[in-house]
């Protein structure tokens, strides 16, 4: 019997799953879930001095696409904006980047299969805030 998880549930699963990857890699998580009128970002983490702004992608496993394919330029831009104003919000100047996680989860249970951790898998060309 295949269960129908809703695609908020298996997000969720997915940002959980790469909170805890990323603190097993000693990242300190900021903040979670940071939205804007134009944006969210999942996750806000920080590794040593460098500000990680992630979006979390998750799949079963068996997807013909890459999640990390979702995260187009139109996305980007959003998350680029959104991650401005929460450098203006806390009165921030740090070296940041923007990664993907891809999560890949079992179709029944949403068990854990694997995380693809991209670090800088797009830049905020001209933002003004980073690098």
């Amino acid at each position: 019997m295949t269960r129908a998880y809703s695609t908020k549930k298996i997000g969720d699963k997915g940002e959980a799953y790469t909170v805890s990857y990323l603190k097993k890699k000693g990242y300190k998580i900021l903040a979670q879930n940071y939205r804007k009128n134009y944006g969210e970002i999942d996750i806000i983490a920080k590794n040593g001095d460098m500000l990680c702004f992630v979006e979390v992608k998750t799949r079963h496993s068996n997807t013909i696409t890459q999640p990390y394919e979702a995260v187009d330029r139109r996305k980007q831009t959003k998350i680029i904006k959104t991650a401005e104003a929460y450098l203006i919000e806390n009165k921030l100047e740090l070296n940041c980047r923007f990664d993907v996680s891809e999560v890949f989860v079992d179709k029944e249970s949403l068990k854990l299969e694997k995380i693809n951790y991209i670090a800088a898998a797009f830049d905020a060309q001209n933002s003004g805030f980073c690098f």
